[in-house]
């Protein structure tokens, strides 16, 4: 396997109008560097003549014998964007990797300095910051705004723009982390789980679409709060579900014991002091400490149950590639 310096992963759908103007951009951009480079392109199930066009790129690379290769890979149908990224990631060979998107809104002028702040700084992963952004305030910078605030929030990774696609890793960042779901949102947060704490953000610029529409509507918000609720809790609890289910579950059902305790001892005393008293059944504290028990007892079974699924279950890639190139 030759040695390639930096590998470039960019997803896409339905983008065969941008492809020819970004390879010609980014090859234009590495011209002047002196750097082994690929570009890998994964078609999330386009409808349109991207595959085509990403595969004409490809040979044409090939018959010059450059030693910057253009490589594909076709999905099945369309699997989304983490999925896309994990397929890039699983085929990557470059020391460091970037990833961008295909619309032109991402400017591959950025690769250089995105580059060097991994090669030579030494960061583990570098964000890319959209400060002044080209989409609808209402529709696309409000939100994200909100999105991202709760993302800081909730997992301690200071960066202004967690949906930015164009990011820099160290290789053994992408080889350790595991993208899937919606989770490309949060490659920063999952690196920081997994022991890759120099995270740091660079401001790049964002262009306006040229060619195309937006594959993401208001639901990627809705998608994104419910994924950040998510990575809260693997990120704390991910490894050790009985350490919350369990804990639930033993607070629960002792709060459930007492409970009963307390009713039935409450009977017991009247009973024996001759204090006219109702059937044990008759107090609706009974029927709450009893509910209280069965649901402490079904917490535990749930943080049992994630022990063994997490200690015996099988990863499988969670999309079909139909072709490679």
């Amino acid at each position: 396997m030759n040695h390639i310096d930096l590998s470039i992963i960019i997803p896409l759908l339905n983008e065969a109008d941008s492809l020819p103007e970004l390879q010609e951009w980014i090859d234009r951009v590495m011209k002047s560097r002196s750097l082994s480079y690929e570009v890998i392109y994964i078609d999330d199930g386009s409808t349109d003549s991207s595959w085509e066009i990403i595969s004409s790129l490809s040979r044409k690379r090939d018959t010059t014998n450059s030693p910057n290769p253009i490589k594909g890979i076709k999905f099945q149908a369309n699997y989304g964007k983490s999925q896309a990224l994990h397929a890039g990631f699983n085929q990557a060979d470059g020391n460091v990797v970037i990833t961008m998107d295909a619309d032109l809104q991402d400017s591959p002028d950025e690769i250089p300095e995105l580059y060097a702040m991994i090669a030579e700084q030494n960061y583990d992963l570098v964000s890319g910051w959209k400060k002044k952004r080209y989409d609808s305030v209402i529709s696309k910078n409000l939100p994200s705004k909100l999105f991202n605030w709760a993302a800081r929030k909730t997992s301690g990774v200071q960066l202004n723009d967690f949906n930015c696609g164009l990011k820099a890793y160290n290789s053994q960042v992408i080889k350790n982390i595991d993208v899937h779901g919606e989770m490309h949102r949060y490659i920063p947060v999952l690196a920081k789980n997994a022991g890759f704490t120099k995270i740091t953000q660079k401001e790049v610029i964002h262009q306006a679409r040229k060619y195309g529409t937006t594959k993401f509507g208001y639901e990627r918000f809705i998608n994104g709060f419910l994924d950040l609720i998510t990575i809260a809790f693997i990120s704390k609890y991910g490894k050790r579900p009985m350490h919350l289910f369990g804990s639930l579950g033993v607070i629960m059902f002792l709060i459930g014991f007492t409970t009963a305790g307390y009713v039935g001892g409450s009977k017991l005393y009247r009973m024996y002091n001759d204090i006219p008293y109702r059937l044990v059944t008759d107090n609706p504290w009974f029927y709450i400490a009893l509910t209280t028990m069965i649901l402490g007892t079904l917490f535990f079974i749930a943080g049992f149950l994630g022990e063994l699924i997490l200690r015996n279950g099988n990863q499988k890639d969670r999309y079909n590639i139909s072709e490679r190139i």
